[in-house]
């Protein structure tokens, strides 16, 4: 049962302020007995034994102290984040790096591709074992022999070397003609010159940058290499080697072409070939997958 403030506190504090009173006051002369009979003090309030007055605080809770809420706004800028403190902060998420494709075994499936070395892979620089194995596989792969036939036609229909003659006969001389010339200069400048000299005659992808940056790096390997120390040097292995292979050519061509403009004519063809060779490997890759990519799409 619950009582009213004011019923409750009046009495209690006249109560305090009669016994505050000073000493002398109390020894004053006493009223007589009318006028005490007529001030008629209040009852004394009656001991309560169920709960204190709504506005008594509560003595367990004053005895404590209370938790700030948790929802107001100064609270939230005094406690800090309890995913930010318990939690490690997650690193932005960068940009995907974009990694170029491999330099395959073959091009197209069927060009040999052993020279090549995928863009950002440098791998140590080969042994003379090696590189004869590498021009091993160019000039004996069977695409070498589909290709000598190729070009053995070409040169028969152009009459090209008119005393070879024409036919099954003209084409034979022609074939094995050119499979010399392939052959002997796949020894000299993947094998011989390189092995001799400390250079590295394996085409080194770039993989990235403009049309123009790709194909200018690729086209001009045939005269910058990487020797063994990986520094570019000058490609002397492709200059002077491809320069040997043609000279010995002259000796089994027709005597009408063995003078020094067949010779600068075909040496001249030889190093185009191979830096155009070089800008082949270089986009392959990128064409290959393009495609690849549109056809699973």
């Amino acid at each position: 049962m619950r009582f009213n403030f004011s019923l409750f506190a009046g009495p209690v504090i006249a109560s305090i302020v009669l016994l505050g009173l000073p000493i002398h006051l109390h020894a004053q002369p006493q009223p007589d007995g009318a006028v005490l009979a007529a001030v008629e003090l209040p009852d004394a309030p009656q001991p309560q034994s169920s709960t204190p007055p709504q506005s008594q605080p509560d003595a367990s809770s004053s005895a404590q102290p209370q938790k700030p809420d948790a929802t107001s706004p100064s609270t939230q800028a005094q406690q800090p984040d309890a995913s930010s403190s318990t939690q490690p902060r997650q690193p932005a998420q960068s940009a995907p790096v974009h990694t170029p494709p491999p330099q395959p075994k073959r091009i197209l499936g069927m060009m040999p591709n052993y020279r090549a070395v995928s863009a950002g892979v440098i791998p140590p620089p080969p042994t003379a074992r090696e590189a004869f194995g590498i021009a091993t596989e160019n000039s004996f792969d069977y695409s070498a022999f589909v290709f000598v036939g190729i070009t053995s036609l070409l040169a028969e229909g152009d009459e090209a070397h008119p005393e070879l003659g024409q036919g099954i006969r003209g084409f034979w001389r022609y074939s094995w003609r050119g499979f010399l010339d392939k052959t002997d200069g796949n020894y000299w400048v993947d094998w011989a010159m390189p092995t001799v000299l400390h250079e590295d005659e394996r085409y080194f992808a770039k993989g990235e940058g403009g049309i123009w940056n790709r194909g200018i790096y690729s086209a001009s390997r045939v005269l910058i290499t990487p020797n063994y120390h990986g520094k570019n040097t000058f490609n002397t292995a492709e200059i002077v080697g491809r320069g040997a292979s043609e000279a010995i050519s002259l000796t089994y061509y027709p005597s009408q072409d063995q003078n020094v403009a067949s010779f600068m004519q075909k040496y001249a063809y030889a190093v185009g070939r191979d830096a155009l060779t070089n800008v082949f490997r270089e986009f392959w890759p990128d064409v290959a997958a393009h495609f690849s990519h549109r056809h699973r799409h």
